[in-house]
Order: structure tokens, then C-alpha cells, then sequence
């Protein structure tokens, strides 16, 4: 398993890249313009890790900016823990013979969400290209939110 990002969501995004940029001190290294879903996602890396963000080797802090949402309650301007592992199949049945819920199940042979006793999300991606679709997950329901 590889630590990727963690996820939050602000409500202004210049304000929130001038603080964490220009006065904390971390570093832009990606950033993807969605006008389909409108949202930008901009993934920040701590100065020494910008070399490995390159390759995506470093952890990140992904501010996600919903274009049409700027006010957030209940926690939910925080959003997800992000982990890549070997076999998004695998985990999930693991996790699910261990009695956690999979929030959102990998239906798409790639993604998958399931949450801490404290509500906090987990994302789970697979290494590489997804996988084939395959049952049970690919007919799986929801669970939940995440």
C-alpha cells in the first residue's frame, strides 16, 4: 500500500493557494480544470518532495474547488485519505472479511471508498490501469456516503 494525498475542499481558492503557497511555503505541482464537472483540483507538495511529486512519489495535499459550492458543513470541507494498492479487489475482500463496509465498492476495477469508526474517508485506487470489471463488486450497491 502507498500513501497518495489528502483531500480538502475550499471555498476560495486563491485565498486558500496564497496561504498554503505564498505563506506556508508548499509547492503547486499539478492542477486539473474539470468545466464538465466544475471543479479544479490543485495537488500541493512540500518543497522537498516537488522532485518526487513529479512522478507521483510523494504524498499530496489535493485542494478540491467546487465551482458552485463555497460554503461547507459537518466536516465536510475535509474529504479523503488516499492509498494505492496491488489489488483494489483483493483489499476490499479483505477489508470486507475483517466486517468494514465498503462504502463505494470497485465496481470499475479501480476505485473504492470505505470510512474509519470516525467517519473519516479512505480511498482506495489500484496501482496502475484498472482492473477488469468483475462480480461481485461490478453489480455492487453503494453503502452509505463517503
Amino acid at each position: 500500500m502507498e500513501y497518495l494525498h489528502t483531500m480538502v475542499r475550499v471555498s476560495n481558492l486563491e485565498q486558500s493557494l496564497d496561504f498554503l503557497c505564498n505563506k506556508f511555503g508548499l509547492v503547486e505541482v499539478r492542477r486539473i480544470e474539470n468545466e464538465k464537472g466544475r471543479f479544479t483540483l490543485v495537488f500541493l507538495a512540500a518543497p522537498d518532495d516537488v522532485e518526487k511529486a513529479k512522478d507521483t512519489k510523494a504524498p499530496l495535499l489535493e485542494l478540491t474547488y467546487n465551482w458552485d459550492e463555497h460554503e461547507y458543513a459537518g466536516g465536510r470541507n475535509f474529504g479523503h485519505l488516499a492509498y494505492r494498492v496491488d489489488d483494489i479487489y483483493e483489499t476490499c475482500q479483505k477489508l470486507m472479511d475483517a466486517g468494514i463496509t465498503i462504502n463505494r465498492p470497485p465496481r470499475d476495477g479501480y476505485m473504492a471508498f470505505i470510512k474509519t469508526p470516525d467517519n473519516i474517508s479512505i480511498e482506495l485506487l489500484q496501482r496502475g490501469e484498472p482492473k477488469a470489471p468483475q462480480e461481485p463488486w461490478a453489480s455492487m450497491p453503494n453503502t452509505g456516503n463517503w
